[in-house]
């Protein structure tokens, strides 16, 4: 248990660390479907923002040079960091060492070396450390891993899945390399995707990429990543920041085929949809849409106030880590890169899932296209 939080206590307050679009619109308004969940502080530092959403959620406003008064003050149980991925690090770590719960956009950081130091830092400050991978408490989600589980469309074979947008080149994300870019950015997607359908890790990767001309991009902008898995069951993957969007998942299998578009998105209207086909006969399911941020913060909430580790834990932010730093390691070099086999860990459970109605999405104040906060 931290030093803030009281076992009585029937709620895990949190701080929201990065005032930009994924909290506006998804997070800050998705805590208010769990009843065991509430914002009391925001760290920001954007003054619109300090204003606006402070006002908004009644929530005290602290700028990143006070973020350590903020983690001392007894205000919070648990922090929430959506700052770009090259800063996750640093605003990770000091949290965890002061015995703050972390709940971590993904990519978990931009190296494994830095994942590994999270961890270790949650383990001196006996703090619980969660990869905010949503679609694991989706129901819709859980459902086609349970179909492969139980061999609806026999033993995989291969998985192809596309995750594209058309992206502002003055977007942050666009400005900070390869780490900041379509792959890790869109690709930890589809990478932990196939991991989970597969029921395994991969154990080589190969990936090419290549740039539309006229974008002013600081990252290759469209990126094709091949894995190899234990078996012969093989998996692709397409990540682009400059294509219309799309989001599609597809796993042939030995007796049938599972289809799911969309596979990746939230939002108020949006139902993971998908098709299973078996001896020719094809069936779609639609889980409806929930409210994906409320549902895994109302999970992480739980794991903190029961004592328990969540799912989504350090190792699976690593086991994603290490295959986009082999991709990386690929593009450089243009030669397939090995990975070390490893056993994977089954610990998706049907408990994890979340059911609550959507919110609306509120109007974004000023998004800090450059910073990203």
């Amino acid at each position: 248990m931290t030093q803030s939080h009281d076992m009585a206590r029937s709620k895990v307050r949190y701080a929201v660390v990065g005032g930009g679009e994924i909290s506006q619109r998804a997070f800050m308004p998705g805590i208010a479907r769990s009843e065991i969940s509430e914002m009391t502080a925001l760290v920001t530092g954007d003054p619109k923002k300090a204003e606006v959403l402070g006002e908004r959620y009644g929530l005290k406003v602290y700028g990143y040079d006070d973020y350590d008064t903020l983690l001392r003050s007894g205000e919070i149980d648990a922090v929430y960091v959506a700052t770009p991925n090259f800063r996750h690090h640093d605003d990770s770590i000091p949290a965890l060492e002061a015995g703050i719960h972390v709940l971590l956009e993904k990519p978990m950081a931009t190296s494994v070396a830095d994942g590994e130091a999270m961890i270790e830092a949650a383990e001196r400050g006996g703090a619980k450390l969660m990869i905010a991978y949503r679609l694991h408490h989706e129901p819709g989600t859980l459902e086609m891993i349970d179909h492969m589980r139980r061999g609806t469309i026999g033993a995989p074979l291969a998985f192809s899945s596309q995750l594209t947008q058309d992206l502002h080149p003055a977007n942050h994300r666009a400005k900070h390399g390869y780490w900041a870019g379509p792959v890790p950015d869109m690709g930890a997607y589809p990478i932990n995707a196939v991991r989970h359908l597969f029921g395994q890790e991969p154990i080589e990767v190969s990936a090419m990429g290549d740039d539309r001309p006229g974008r002013d991009y600081d990252c290759t902008d469209s990126v094709s990543v091949s894995l190899r898995f234990p078996e012969g069951r093989l998996a692709q993957f397409f990540v682009s920041y400059s294509a219309s969007g799309l989001n599609a998942l597809n796993v042939v299998g030995e007796k049938g085929t599972l289809f799911s578009r969309p596979c990746y998105a939230f939002g108020p209207d949006v139902s993971i949809t998908y098709e299973l086909s078996v001896d020719g006969q094809t069936q779609s399911h639609s889980a409806g849409a929930v409210e994906q941020f409320g549902g895994q913060i109302d999970y992480f909430s739980q794991c903190i106030l029961d004592g328990v580790e969540p799912e989504a834990d350090g190792i699976e932010g690593l086991r994603d880590m290490r295959i986009l730093e082999a991709i990386e390691r690929a593009l450089d070099s243009g030669q397939p890169q090995p990975l070390e086999p490893l056993a994977y860990r089954d610990r998706m459970r049907p408990d994890q899932v979340r059911r609550f109605a959507t919110v609306e999405r509120p109007e974004v104040v000023s998004v800090a296209t450059i910073t990203g906060d």
